[in-house]
């Protein structure tokens, strides 16, 4: 990627940078003489990563902020905050993800596969996209995922509390990414804040590999995997490339735009989740209040 890319000199935050694809996005787009805003949960790795990126990258202009994705309200007051201290964002690369093979739940008291991998990351661009409108042309990045394909998503049952299941937990999240994007389009119509989602394909990360039972490792380890390196490339290609200025709706996968299931398209479906996921977001900072 040339360094004479759109991003150089502009200011890009990335959720979950602080280890796996999200550390390595950070890396390739501080190469790239942008300003990298890294999100994680954990100061101390964080700090690791951030120090490493420096590095390896030359990039001084890093910063580390700290937002637990699992709490709505510390959601709240990480935007809040950054609104406050920061007058652009020109990307949001919403990356941070887990996966869990026994049902977990977060602080509001819902499924912590959803809730962290979509939920957290629709109320963060909600209160982000003033300042993404006024610093544009700007991008927002969704990580997503072909899983998204295999299962398809209990819409009305996103939490899986009539009987839940590890990739099937996963794939609701990411489908969800999927129909975020596609109704972001919608809303962001006439705007210069430009909205995509990527697969950055199989790869063996911490997310991947702790904590998760022997028959699940032995599948996933028929899947083609691929460098973290390379998984990182179509985020950054996306949040950067030039040719892509005024692209948007589209999903990536190696750097190139290909299909998602047929159901993220549908607008009764992608209005159905908006309107949850607000619902879901009022109840759970109104039982902090």
């Amino acid at each position: 990627m040339s360094k004479n890319s759109w991003i150089k000199g502009k200011t890009c935050m990335i959720t979950g940078a602080n280890t796996g694809i999200g550390k390595e996005t950070a890396r390739q787009i501080a190469a790239l003489d942008a300003q990298v805003v890294m999100v994680c949960r954990n100061q101390e790795k964080g700090a690791q990563a951030k120090e490493e990126i420096i590095h390896t990258t030359g990039n001084k202009n890093i910063e580390l902020l700290i937002c637990d994705l699992a709490s709505l309200k510390d959601v709240k007051r990480f935007a809040d905050e950054f609104l406050q201290t920061y007058t652009n964002l020109h990307v949001l690369i919403n990356n941070a993800g887990v996966f869990h093979m026994k049902r977990t739940t977060t602080q509001d008291g819902y499924e912590s596969t959803f809730a962290v991998n979509y939920l957290a990351h629709y109320y963060l661009t909600e209160l982000l996209l003033p300042l993404l409108k006024k610093s544009s042309p700007s991008r927002i990045i969704n990580l997503s995922s072909n899983i998204h394909r295999s299962f398809k998503i209990k819409m009305k049952d996103p939490f899986l509390e009539n009987g839940y299941l590890g990739p099937q937990a996963y794939s609701n999240s990411k489908t969800a990414m999927v129909l975020f994007t596609n109704k972001l389009v919608r809303e962001l119509e006439g705007t210069e804040v430009t909205v995509n989602s990527v697969n950055p394909g199989h790869v063996k990360t911490q997310m991947t590999t702790v904590g998760l039972s022997k028959w699940f490792r032995k599948f996933a380890d028929l899947i083609p995997t691929r460098s973290i390196e390379k998984s990182a490339e179509t985020s950054v290609y996306v949040a950067s490339s030039n040719d892509l200025e005024e692209i948007t709706g589209k999903y990536f996968t190696d750097c190139k735009e290909s299909k998602t299931a047929k159901m993220t398209k549908d607008a009764h479906n992608q209005d159905f989740l908006w309107e949850l996921s607000e619902r879901l977001v009022a109840e759970a900072l109104a039982k902090q209040d």
